[in-house]
């Protein structure tokens, strides 16, 4: 078996906001490749994503064997972004869809014709489908798991049918499926409606019908109920997690207004997104961290003796808030969309929170690669120092043995 440490990635959902990964995955792809390693070979042994992180995620490791064509790809698509390749933003759409939806919550009670067929969501998501098939190639991530230049790729949604939290995971050898409170993991071949299911923020994007044990099931953003973001990773074999997140992990302090007005609708929103998004990757760095400090306590006989081990992580999250920048951004909104938004609020400043994870427009998402880039660049010692330059060329990993269900740090 090879010595070397698996090195796993972790991209956590955030919808636009998902922007940001792109900038930091492009400065790790510079650090690296200006240190000497190969710019084709990724780095990444195991790679894990969470709502528009799996899409991001499962694109990379479609291409696990040219990682430079991985990230050139990513930055394409997210360089030049608009709405409309994510979710219909022009008028009949947004009647058919937010306007329905809106005036169903308002006036439901009166509107006996849509008790049959009520709108699924405040957003229609169907032009999605065709920005992933032009966004992957499955048929290589097969051919990239077999040649060993990936060692597994898992994408978490969430089953709105079970109450559970779900891991689908593909894999190059046979792994055991974990199961813990609330969360599963099941092997799976990952597609498309893997992705549409991981991505389908609650209440703005509809759920995603998905066979699971031979009946269907259907499933929301893995963000939701995920508490552990970051075991998905380490149940496969991650020696090393680079976790890169969608938000500032920790906001200072800020005066207050001392008569604040009451919430609009997008502020809650927006809050109980963030919290959906941002807090459990939070906890689970704390706790992971509190992990790894015990075992480092441990003499060698009794580190022999519990199944743990410690983890090696690198975190890279915003520098900035990313709703303040969005709030200067919410004019690139495409008109119908806008109205649809300004009704609850979300066109406010205290309301760009909502607006920070829909907005799928260029002038947002390079502003989020461009920070990206440059909280990494600051990073670049830490970079470095993470991924060794012992290992400047990829090294394809011998497979481990067929089983593993040890529990470890960060994943209990």
């Amino acid at each position: 078996m090879s010595d070397h440490k698996k090195i796993g990635l972790v991209l956590t959902g955030g919808g636009a906001r998902a922007a940001y990964q792109v900038g930091v995955l492009n400065a790790v792809h510079k650090i690296l490749g200006d240190a000497g390693w190969s710019r084709e070979n990724s780095p990444f042994d195991i790679i894990c994503g969470t709502s528009a992180g799996a899409i991001n995620a499962t694109a990379l490791a479609c291409r696990a064997d040219n990682y430079d064509e991985g990230v050139q790809k990513l930055l394409s698509v997210w360089e030049h972004f608009e709405v409309e390749q994510v979710y219909r933003a022009d008028s009949l759409g947004v009647i058919r869809s937010g306007a329905r939806w809106l005036s169903l919550m308002s006036f439901g009670w009166l509107l006996r014709k849509w008790k049959a067929n009520p709108p699924n969501s405040l957003l229609n998501n169907t032009p999605l489908v065709s920005l992933l098939h032009r966004m992957l190639d499955l048929p290589r991530l097969d051919a990239a798991l077999a040649n060993g230049d990936l060692h597994a790729l898992a994408v978490t949604a969430s089953s709105y049918t079970a109450g559970h939290n779900i891991t689908f995971y593909q894999s190059a050898v046979e792994i055991e499926p974990w199961k813990r409170m609330q969360r599963i993991s099941v092997p799976a071949q990952i597609g498309i409606e893997h992705l549409l299911a991981s991505s389908a923020i609650p209440l703005i994007f509809p759920a995603t019908p998905i066979y699971c044990d031979g009946h269907q099931e259907f499933f929301g953003d893995g963000s939701m109920r995920q508490i552990a973001p970051i075991s998905p990773a380490i149940h496969l074999g991650a020696d090393k997690v680079l976790v890169i997140g969608a938000g500032r992990l920790v906001e200072p302090q800020v005066q207050h207004p001392d008569a604040a007005p009451y919430p609009t609708l997008a502020q809650i929103a927006g809050h109980a997104l963030s919290s959906i998004f941002l807090d459990s990757l939070a906890v689970d760095i704390e706790r992971l961290n509190r992990i790894n400090l015990t075992l480092s306590l441990l003499p060698p006989e009794q580190l022999k003796k519990t199944p743990l081990r410690p983890v090696e992580m690198l975190i890279i999250a915003p520098s900035e808030r990313l709703d303040t920048i969005a709030s200067r951004h919410i004019g690139s909104l495409p008109l119908p969309i806008r109205t649809l938004l300004s009704g609850i609020g979300a066109t406010e400043v205290r309301g760009a929170a909502l607006a920070s994870y829909l907005l799928f427009e260029s002038s947002y998402t390079c502003e989020l690669i461009r920070l990206g880039e440059h909280d990494t660049m600051l990073r670049r010692d830490d970079v470095l120092a993470f991924f060794g330059a012992e290992r400047r060329t990829r090294r394809r990993s011998s497979p481990m043995p067929p089983v593993v269900e040890n529990m470890v740090a960060g994943a209990e």
